[in-house]
């Protein structure tokens, strides 16, 4: 793959572009699969139907997993919260866990699919009274805050702080050069929708004022780095970062200190 985009850069960049954009939005083989056994719903959000589960009673709480993810991996969550005196919903976005295959078929998704599922979510059911997002999730979170979506309490776990950096990421994975990069930045905005930077969290909780917000990480996160929950804290002015260790990226949603911790700050 690398020598056939190191290839493409020189002869066909365009072409080139066009392929690193299906890699791109294509979710992994073995993403999350579904195991909550909550009351499911159906609610349609603009790319399709989505799938959330509901439990307990009181002011909501909403769950967002992150790329390749599912609702399943806040099954950790969901009792501390309900006891609490919440109402859970957890999100499926589109092509994850439950819900129907978004806008470009079922193994793709955007930041703005998520987006919009949450936003559908809460038109369904109710104000959010807090929200937990992990990984991209967050950012999804963060570009419905800036666009206008209410909520208390916002809870990020390992947060993805600037998909530019992936793409950079991604250019020296896939071993593609600048001419595919213009032409693939060009190709990802339009499909989105919208620039990068304003997927940007860090910026967005510079451009808007940005509830009072917990961020976790773990030191031993091998996707998504500290200095990322590091750069939105310090750019998010009602924020705390807690850094743990060895849980890494996923095993983090099953800690619990981390669940405590959240219902905690949720129920302040």
């Amino acid at each position: 793959m690398r020598l056939a985009f190191a290839t493409l850069e020189h002869l066909a960049p365009s072409l080139g572009a066009r392929w690193a954009e299906s890699v791109w939005f294509t979710l992994p083989a073995n993403k999350v699969r579904g195991r909550l056994s909550g009351p499911e719903f159906s609610v349609m959000a603009p790319s399709g139907r989505i799938s959330v589960q509901l439990w307990g009673s009181g002011p909501t709480v909403y769950l967002l997993h992150g790329w390749a993810g599912a609702a399943s991996q806040f099954e950790a969550f969901v009792h501390p919260l309900v006891e609490a005196g919440f109402q859970v919903a957890a999100v499926d976005a589109p092509s994850h866990g439950r819900s129907a295959p978004g806008a470009f078929g079922a193994r793709s998704s955007t930041i703005p699919e998520f987006t919009d599922a949450l936003t559908a979510a809460i038109g369904q059911f109710g104000p959010a009274h807090a929200v937990i997002a992990h990984s991209m999730g967050a950012s999804a979170v963060a570009a419905a805050l800036c666009d206008g979506l209410a909520a208390r309490r916002v809870v990020m776990v390992a947060p993805m702080a600037s998909p530019q950096r992936y793409a950079d990421r991604f250019r020296l994975a896939m071993g593609f050069g600048p001419r595919t990069q213009e032409r693939l930045m060009a190709r990802i905005q339009r499909r989105v929708g919208a620039p990068m930077h304003h997927f940007d969290v860090p910026e967005l909780g510079r451009a808007v004022a940005m509830p009072p917000t917990l961020i976790f990480h773990d030191l031993d996160d091998t996707m998504t780095p500290v200095t990322d929950s590091e750069s939105i804290a310090a750019a998010w002015p009602d924020s705390v970062l807690k850094v743990t260790s060895g849980l890494g990226h996923r095993r983090i949603l099953t800690d619990p200190a981390v669940i405590a911790a959240t219902v905690d700050f949720i129920a302040d």
